[in-house]
C-alpha cells in the first residue's frame, strides 16, 4: 500500500480533484474543503465554474453560506483548465451518465473524463467513479486506460468505485450523512478509498470488488423503480374496481413489519430511478438475462402521463367538455416536491401530452418561474381566486409544500389530484389517481 498517500489523506494534504460539478460533484467538493482538503473543482461548463467562483450556488444541496465559506478560504477552487489534474493525489469523477437511446447506456462522458486523466494522472494517485453505472464498468473500461501509462493496479495506481447516493433536496440527508458503499479493483484501493471517505462520512462500509459497489447501487434504484412501477400499476386497478389506493396503502402501513409503502403518481423523474436500473437491464442482456421486472417497471412508470391524460379526458366528459380546448392548469412541475429539479419530470410530459391533444395548459410551480424546454414555452401563473375560475381542470402533479391548496379548493371547477393532497377529503370537484 501507498503509505505516503495514506498519510496525506489522514493529514488532508492529498490534493482532490472532483470532475463533474453537479448534483454530486459540487456536494462532495464542498463537504472535502469544508473539511480541510485542497479541492479543484473541475466542469467543462464555464458557466457552472464562474458560478462556483463568484460564490452563487445552483445546487439546493448546498448553501451559499458554505460555498462562501470554502471559496473565500481558497479550499475550493472551480475551474475548465483540466491540467490541474497534474497536481492531484485523489480523483473523483462525478459525471452525468444518460441513456443514450431507450434501455441503452450512454457512458461517452465517463470515457471522455478517463481520456482526460490518463493525460495528466501522476503516480500514486486514486481514482474513484462515483457516477451510476453498470457492473464492471470501473474494472472494463477504465482500468485498461489507465495502466497504459504503465503503472499498476495497487502499485502506483489505485482504483474504486463509490456510488452517490444524493437525494437532491434532502435536508434530513445530506451527502456526509448518508452511509457510503466503497469497492476497489484491489484490496488496497478499497482500503484509501474508505480511509478518504471517512474524514467525511461517519459509517463508510466496504465490499469486496467494485462490480459489487456498482450492483449494490442498482439493486438500490432497480427496487425504487420496481416497487413504484407496482404501486402505480395498482393505483390504476384500483381506479378500475373503484377502490381508493390512498386509502389502502395507509391501511398496509399498519403492519408494522414485511412492508414499505410506496406511492403512485404521474412516473418517475430525476437520474437515478429512470435510467440506472436500465444500466442492469442492458448489461445482463449481453449474458443471455433478460430482466423482465425492470423493463415491466420502466414501461409502466413512462406510460403514466399517457394514463393521467385518460383520465382527464373523463373528468372533462363528465361536465360536457372536450380534452381539446379544454383550459388545465398544472400545479407543480419538478420530479420531486420542494425541488427545482427538472430531470425527466413526469409533469413536463404530461403537458406536452396535453398540448398535443389540442389543451390549452398553464401551470403554476413556486420554484420554477418559466418554462422553455423542448414544445414548452410558459411562465408560471400566480393563484388567485379568478384566475383558478377560468381553468376546466387543475391537475395537481407535484405537491410542493408552499402551494395554497386550500385556495385550489375553493376556486377549482375540477380537480384531478395524483399526490393525494386532499386525503380523505370527500368532495365532488376532486377526483384523485
Amino acid at each position: 500500500m501507498s503509505k505516503a498517500l495514506k498519510n496525506k489523506i489522514q493529514n488532508k494534504n492529498a490534493n482532490i480533484a472532483v470532475l463533474g460539478l453537479g448534483y454530486v460533484g459540487l456536494p462532495l467538493a464542498v463537504s472535502f474543503a469544508k473539511t480541510g482538503f485542497q479541492v479543484f473543482g473541475l466542469d467543462m461548463d464555464s458557466d457552472r465554474v464562474e458560478r462556483v467562483q463568484k460564490k452563487k450556488t445552483y445546487i439546493a444541496d448546498v448553501t451559499l453560506k458554505d460555498l462562501r465559506q470554502v471559496v473565500n478560504n481558497g479550499r475550493l477552487q472551480a475551474s475548465t483548465d483540466f491540467s490541474l489534474l497534474k497536481t492531484a493525489d485523489v480523483i473523483i469523477i462525478c459525471v452525468p451518465t444518460p441513456l443514450r437511446r431507450k434501455y441503452t447506456p450512454d457512458v461517452s462522458f465517463i470515457v471522455n473524463a478517463v481520456k482526460i486523466i490518463d493525460k495528466y494522472i501522476k503516480r500514486d494517485t486514486l481514482v474513484i467513479l462515483e457516477s451510476t453505472t453498470y457492473p464492471g464498468t470501473t474494472r472494463e473500461l477504465i482500468l485498461p486506460v489507465l495502466e497504459k501509462s504503465g503503472m499498476k493496479v495497487g502499485k502506483g495506481l489505485y482504483l474504486s468505485f463509490s456510488p452517490e447516493r444524493i437525494d437532491p433536496g434532502n435536508k434530513k440527508f445530506p451527502v456526509t450523512h448518508i452511509p457510503k458503499i466503497v469497492g476497489g479493483i484491489d484490496e488496497v484501493s478499497g482500503h484509501l478509498t474508505k480511509v478518504l471517505y471517512e474524514m467525511i462520512i461517519k459509517e463508510v462500509h466496504l465490499v469486496s470488488s467494485a462490480d459489487a459497489a456498482e450492483m449494490t447501487k442498482l439493486l438500490e434504484n432497480s427496487f425504487r423503480i420496481v416497487n413504484i412501477g407496482w404501486i402505480n400499476e395498482l393505483a390504476m386497478m384500483c381506479h378500475k374496481l373503484n377502490i381508493d389506493i390512498w386509502e389502502v396503502i395507509e391501511a398496509a402501513k399498519t403492519k408494522p413489519f414485511g412492508f414499505m409503502p410506496f406511492y403512485p403518481g404521474l412516473g418517475v423523474g430525476g437520474h437515478c430511478i429512470p435510467d440506472d436500473p436500465l444500466y442492469l437491464h442492458w448489461k445482463v442482456k449481453k449474458y443471455g438475462f433478460n430482466s423482465k421486472y425492470i423493463k415491466l417497471s420502466a414501461d409502466t412508470n413512462s406510460n403514466m402521463p399517457h394514463y393521467a391524460v385518460g383520465r382527464i379526458k373523463e373528468i372533462l366528459e363528465k361536465s360536457k367538455k372536450n380534452l381539446s380546448g379544454a383550459k388545465i392548469l398544472i400545479v407543480g412541475v419538478t420530479y420531486k416536491k420542494d425541488v427545482t429539479d427538472l430531470r425527466k419530470s413526469p409533469p413536463l410530459r404530461l403537458i406536452e401530452l396535453l398540448e398535443q391533444r389540442g389543451a390549452k395548459v398553464a401551470y403554476t410551480d413556486p420554484f420554477i418561474p418559466y418554462l422553455k424546454i423542448g414544445s414548452i414555452d410558459l411562465m408560471s401563473l400566480g393563484l388567485n381566486e379568478k384566475a383558478l375560475k377560468g381553468f376546466d381542470a387543475v391537475v395537481i402533479a407535484t405537491d410542493h409544500s408552499s402551494v395554497n391548496y386550500q385556495l385550489i379548493l375553493k376556486s377549482a371547477k375540477m380537480i384531478f389530484d395524483t399526490r393525494n393532497v386532499y386525503g380523505d377529503l370527500k368532495n365532488k370537484k376532486v377526483t384523485k389517481l
